[in-house]
């Protein structure tokens, strides 16, 4: 199942992390930036209108090697000069060949939020996000135990991150509403086994309240898709492969964007 190679490859790669930065200096890193305010990214995200978050990414599990030119900068500032909300960094190198250099560098260049869009297995790499000057982490409901999503979320908070809880099913939904998740992320991809069915986010916004802002993740291509959501009172929505397959982004960004 590649969510126990993606979690496996994680662990690996935190143990040399933390070799060379350990925790203590991390967390010393995290305190010289600045604390954001989490709620502004929650509130721009249950602002009325549909929210793109445009994706950074090299790679994929599922598609491989997307873009072989890869000027992650340039691509980031065409985004943020084109109306997207936030922007999503991979910083997972073994299977999306991301890195963390990728999203400090973003995150110094744009003026929207940047999410680090990783596996956090463990609050080191929240303190990670925060030092590279991320506003944003993802928490995978699906890799992480009630306690951990719990204490990770309120950690987060108490850092200035504002949190994506990303949920697949109904179970899921009900955890990351029991955590107190204000922003959850409904992939639409199985991490299981890869295939990709819109209608789960259809699906499952019904379960979400209001006042929690609600994105949709994966498989989002065309117009019509979007307008499906939006149909739904979908708040956001995470776009990777159309926009960085798109030879124009800007415009691939209006289409979507209508």
């Amino acid at each position: 199942m590649i969510l126990d190679d993606l979690v496996a490859a994680t662990q690996r790669r935190l143990t040399t992390e933390q070799a060379a930065v350990p925790l203590a200096e991390m967390v010393k890193r995290a305190d010289n930036v600045p604390t954001k305010d989490p709620q502004q990214v929650y509130d721009r995200f249950t602002a009325p209108g549909i929210h793109l978050i445009g994706e950074v990414k090299k790679a994929s599990p599922s598609k491989g090697l997307i873009a072989a030119d890869f000027p992650y900068l340039d691509i980031a500032k065409d985004y943020d000069q084109n109306g997207v909300s936030a922007i999503s960094v991979l910083t997972e190198p073994d299977y999306f060949k991301g890195d963390i250099h990728y999203l400090q560098e973003i995150a110094s260049e744009v003026s929207v939020p940047v999410l680090r869009k990783d596996f956090v297995i463990d609050p080191y790499m929240l303190y990670q996000a925060k030092a590279a000057g991320a506003s944003i982490v993802l928490l995978i409901v699906a890799i992480l135990s009630e306690q951990q999503l719990n204490d990770y979320l309120k950690l987060a908070h108490q850092l200035g991150l504002a949190a994506i809880v990303e949920a697949h099913d109904e179970d899921e939904i009900k955890t990351a509403i029991a955590v107190g998740a204000k922003m959850i992320g409904v992939n639409n991809r199985n991490l299981k086994n890869f295939t990709v069915a819109l209608d789960n986010s259809e699906r499952l916004r019904q379960l979400v309240p209001e006042n929690i802002a609600f994105i949709a993740e994966s498989g989002i291509h065309t117009r019509a898709d979007v307008q499906v959501l939006e149909a739904n009172h979908v708040n956001g929505i995470l776009i990777g492969e159309a926009l960085m397959t798109a030879p124009d982004k800007a415009a691939k960004i209006k289409e979507l964007l209508g």
